[in-house]
């Protein structure tokens, strides 16, 4: 019987691959072609469609990288086709292989109405149905020919990756362009055989329902004439009617299909072909969805919505009536799918603002859902974002990718640092571009890890990264697997309907505390530092634009840019997509990110000086503008005026060689090699460097991870470290406080200035490298004498502890984390923290005390910030050149003094030349409590909306002070609409009195008395 079965496997492979697909179309005529090639950038529609093409044949070749050629086929149907269905076949020269990593097309009509688009799996266009005969195809096509960057040979370096370095010689050669009847009965044999025979393929050998497909598949090819296949497909269907009529099991699993396709908004092409491949795929889907009365189609991203909008509005009609028919559904929320690891607290709220709004504008839509399936990990404080939105539920597959530990759970309650649960659930089928393929669903099924408790998942089906979304086979594998014996049963659904479905089938499921920690992708938090350095400081540029701009507005009638403001935070929060932030994309990506992101800054700029100057009035007093959550320097938080200089700041020479720099809080020795050898906490009389050590300690590794060069660092690289310990120069700095420290290796050179400002604990290291390297990962050491059996990283309104230890391998496997502007160690009574302007990937590891006595007695605690990495792929040039980063260390911090320094290094004071003290427009009288955002409400009437949480880990009862007259308090979600069941806090004229809970985010709305 074994071999039996596999003869009729492999009989149905070679008769599937040799008659039956061909014979879907078996008769075909040529169209003319003619072709027009654009130069330069994409050219509008009316200007294509206006060209003058001249001829080309079958075979030619065309399309330079990334350019755009517009090609006009056109003929007649042959009168002897009347009464069938034809369709044009326009193959632009696929490789067969992956959808949206290669040409692409979307097709016209002469009078520039979008038909529909074309990939390596979908270039047919339906042409009559049934035809008259005669009839005139004229047919035009927008055609891209984007490189294949990730074709065979994945990773290796390719200078294809921007339209600057990839030269001209074309890519493809035209393939078919003919017209052809399609037989639809031959079609359905077609999709019947490869259903049963890839769920042949998935029951067990013994299993009676595998036997009773393989002799009605065995029946089917014996009534199939191999020389007449269309003669006699209907007959062959006859034999799998049975088995294709059999119901499944009750018990069976339940699959909710979602056409779905996930398209990068940017990675292996950039911003600009994203606007194209979403109208692509929006044409598909909307043609899909009249042909299949079943079908439902979800499409995330508001950017993306907001891009069809823009630049295809015919395509934009099609679906926004497809949405008020409720199976084109606007899903997840958010701007983009974003990065969830490095955004700021506000950045990630405001994704949702953002994205909310516009289906709610748009659509009147209002989702539950946050979907972000390709997503490299969740930040812990994710959850209280998501629930402050106004959704309660989240989907995400890529945590399937972890290479060391399975997650325990496909539907389960996520519990973020605040305590807020969010229903969430990772689709078994492990693929967010599910093809409907037996093996797949299959797969679905024994992968469910909640068997006995619930029998529900969801499936996104399309083709996805590039674009390209569901298929009509992939819709005809489901109306087959819809009720079908031996597989899980399938219906297409919106996202509401299966998270409706699942919660109310397990409604107390497990519970995950804390980060959704990806064992992947780890080095995205460092790739890329200077698309990293323009997300941060336009997050904190963004910060002071809105608060000066408000104080000014209610202060002095200042116009608020409601407008740009609204555009430049929108622009940000495309460059935190998911391979734009994470440094995964190609160089074209970068360089414009980069080019974007000055731009951005010399924007916001304007704004603030121009209300700083409003605010600051005509005189000749230096004021200081503090935009930092906490006062400084006599300066209050939110507010200007003189600040207060305190102490001063001593350098001395160092016995041995180098330099001691005294401030009387802080006694810093920097050895001749201008290593950090003691930061002495004076008034605690306390050691921050690990005996034998020293800290501002470069190290090099080699970097080439076993893939994913952008995207990974595997752990085999700590294996080999070079200490970069040798300096040219060692040498006073330019004031009296400071030490300037000159390095080479390698190709690359760094100079640092060590600083000890007056007045204030904290050593700050500003480090410049002219990076030459490549597949090398540097870091920056400091080795703490702090027995920490944690320590804490900065994350979305609060901070996430993880441990130092690496008890479990769960642990090991986070052997490079995230922090935004601080990590902080501590043991009773005395810690330490090290904050950034820029960087996120960390690690943080315990050694045993070495030298001092202290030999193999406790541990320490050694914190390395990542500086630079040099992948080659898809960027040959990652990182190469100059760089600058700026860091702090600060001894004998508790975690309050690490947050407050984490917002001043981000936030450096501002000085400007005016008449008057400048006074906060909101105030918090405790330094737990953290205001994040001050602005003017989105809708323009002028309330000043202020939002802000405890930042501490505990609770506290605090007062905000408002400047300015309250006649009312209104407790809001991120989108300023009022929360119907919140209390609005007790207020006293412009005080308000509020509590909050650790880590609790609140949002106020105050409306000025007129």
């Amino acid at each position: 019987m074994h071999d039996d079965r596999s003869l009729v496997e492999a009989r149905l492979g070679r008769v599937l691959d040799e008659r039956v697909r061909p014979a879907v179309y078996p008769e075909s005529v040529p169209l003319e072609v003619a072709v027009w090639h654009a130069p330069g950038e994409p050219v509008p529609v009316a200007e294509g469609l206006a060209a003058a093409p001249g001829p080309v044949g079958a075979g030619a070749r065309w399309g330079a990288p990334w350019g755009t050629s517009w090609f006009r086929v056109t003929g007649t149907v042959p009168g002897t086709w009347a009464g069938r269905t034809v369709e044009a076949l326009l193959d632009l020269g696929f490789d067969g292989g992956m959808t949206g990593f290669q040409c692409e097309g979307l097709v016209y009509r002469p009078d520039g109405t979008p038909v529909k688009g074309l990939h390596p799996r979908n270039q047919w266009v339906r042409i009559g149905a049934p035809v008259a005969g005669g009839e005139e195809v004229r047919l035009h096509i927008e055609a891209a020919s984007n490189p294949v960057i990730f074709g065979s040979r994945p990773f290796r370096p390719t200078r294809l990756g921007d339209k600057e370095t990839a030269g001209s010689d074309p890519l493809y050669r035209l393939g078919r362009m003919d017209l052809a009847v399609f037989d639809e009965t031959v079609w359905h044999l077609l999709l019947d055989l490869e259903v049963l025979g890839e769920l042949m393929a998935e029951l067990p050998e013994e299993s009676a329902r595998r036997w009773d497909i393989v002799r009605a598949v065995d029946r089917a090819l014996d009534a199939l004439d191999l020389q007449d296949v269309n003669g006699t497909a209907a007959r062959a269907r006859e034999p799998l009617t049975g088995v294709l009529a059999r119901p499944a099991v009750p018990s069976a699993h339940r699959i909710s299909a979602v056409g779905h396709a996930h398209i990068d908004s940017a990675w292996l092409w950039p911003l600009r072909e994203t606007v194209r491949k979403v109208a692509r795929t929006t044409a598909n889907m909307t043609a899909l969805l009249a042909d299949e009365p079943e079908f439902v189609f979800a499409m995330s991203q508001a950017q993306q919505w907001a891009w069809v909008k823009e630049h295809r509005p015919e395509v934009w009609a099609r679906a926004k009536k497809a949405v008020a028919d409720g199976r084109f559904v606007p899903a997840g929320g958010m701007w983009v799918e974003s990065d969830t690891n490095m955004p700021g607290s506000e950045a990630m709220a405001r994704q949702f603002v953002h994205g909310k709004r516009f289906f709610l504008d748009e659509f009147g839509i209002e989702n539950d859902e946050a979907w972000l399936p390709d997503t490299f990990g969740f930040a812990a404080g994710l959850p209280q974002i998501i629930r402050a939105a106004g959704s309660t539920r989240l989907l995400t597959q890529k945590i399937s990718w972890s290479r060391t530990n399975t997650f325990p759970h496909h539907t389960f309650r996520w519990e973020g640092i605040d305590g807020t649960r969010i229903f969430t659930h990772f689709p078994p089928v492990d693929t967010y571009n599910c093809a409907m393929h037996g093996g797949e669903l299959a797969h679905a099924a024994r992968n469910f890890r909640d068997k006995g408790r619930a029998r529900h998942s969801l499936a996104p089906t399309g083709y996805g990264d590039g674009g390209g979304g569901t298929t009509r086979e992939m819709v005809a594998k489901a109306a087959r697997v819809r009720d079908l014996e031996g597989s899980p049963t399938v219906v297409w659904e919106t996202p509401r309907a299966f998270f409706d479905k699942a919660e109310a089938e397990y409604p107390e499921p497990p519970v995950w505390v804390g980060e959704l920690y990806l064992e992947l992708h780890r080095a995205t938090l460092t790739s890329q530092a200077r698309t990293k350095q323009g997300n941060r400081r336009s997050e904190h540029l963004l910060r002071e634009a809105e608060l000066w701009a408000a104080t000014a507005a209610v202060r002095t009638g200042f116009p608020y840019p409601y407008e740009d403001l609204d555009r430049i935070w929108k622009t940000v929060l495309l460059h935190q997509f998911h391979d734009i932030l994470p440094g995964s994309s190609i160089a074209w990506v970068h360089r414009e990110a980069r080019r974007t992101y000055a731009r951005l800054a010399g924007e916001l700029e304007e704004v603030i000086g121009a209300a700083q100057r409003a605010l600051a009035g005509d005189g000749t007093a230096e004021l200081v503008f503090n935009a930092a959550p906490h006062p400084r320097n006599g300066v209050p938080a939110g507010g200007a005026g003189t600040p207060v200089v305190r102490g001063e700041t001593s350098r001395a020479a160092r016995d041995g060689g180098g330099f001691v720099l005294d401030n009387g809080l802080l006694r810093i020795e920097i050895d001749g090699n201008g290593l950090v050898v003691s930061a002495h906490d004076i008034g605690a009389d306390r050691e921050a460097i690990a005996p034998g050590r020293a800290a501002n300690l470069l190290q090099l590794h080699p970097d080439l991870p076993n893939k994913w060069d952008a995207w990974d660092v595997d752990e085999f690289y700590r294996n080999t470290v070079t200490d970069l310990t040798d300096a040219e120069r060692v040498v006073p700095g330019e004031d009296g406080a400071s030490v300037r420290v000159v390095r080479s290796f390698g190709a690359s050179h760094v100079t640092q200035v060590l600083s000890l400002p007056p007045g204030e604990k904290r050593l700050v290291i500003d480090t410049e490298v002219d990076w030459h390297e490549t597949e090398k990962f540097l870091k920056l050491a400091f080795p703490l004498d702090v027995h920490a059996e944690r320590y804490a990283s900065e994350t979305q309104f609060g901070h996430v502890h993880r441990p130092t230890h690496t008890n479990t391998s769960w642990e090991a496997a986070r052997f490079e984390t995230c922090a935004h502007r601080f990590v902080h160690v501590e043991e009773a009574g005395w810690g330490a923290a090290i904050v950034n302007d820029s960087t996120y990937g960390q690690d943080v590891t315990r050694t045993v005390c070495s030298g001092g006595g202290h030999a193999d007695r406790g541990t320490t605690t050694t914190v390395r910030v990542s500086l630079l990495r040099a992948p080659r792929f898809p960027d040959p040039e990652t990182d190469q050149g100059a760089h600058r980063f700026r860091h702090a260390l600060l001894p004998g911090a508790g975690i309050g003094d690490a947050v407050r320094e984490g917002w001043r290094i981000n936030l450096p004071e501002r000085r400007v030349t005016g008449a008057a003290e400048v006074a906060p427009l909101v105030t918090a009288d405790r330094d737990a409590v953290v205001i994040t955002a001050v602005k003017l409400a989105d809708d323009g009437s002028g309330d000043v909306v202020v939002r802000f949480h405890e930042a501490h880990g505990g609770r506290v009862r605090a007062t905000l002070t408002a400047g300015f007259e309250v006649a009312g308090v209104t407790v809001t979600d991120l989108l300023e609409r009022p929360l119907p069941d919140a209390a609005a806090p007790e207020a006293d004229g412009g005080r308000i009195a509020v509590r909050l809970r650790p880590f609790e985010l609140m949002t106020l709305r105050l409306r000025r008395r007129a």
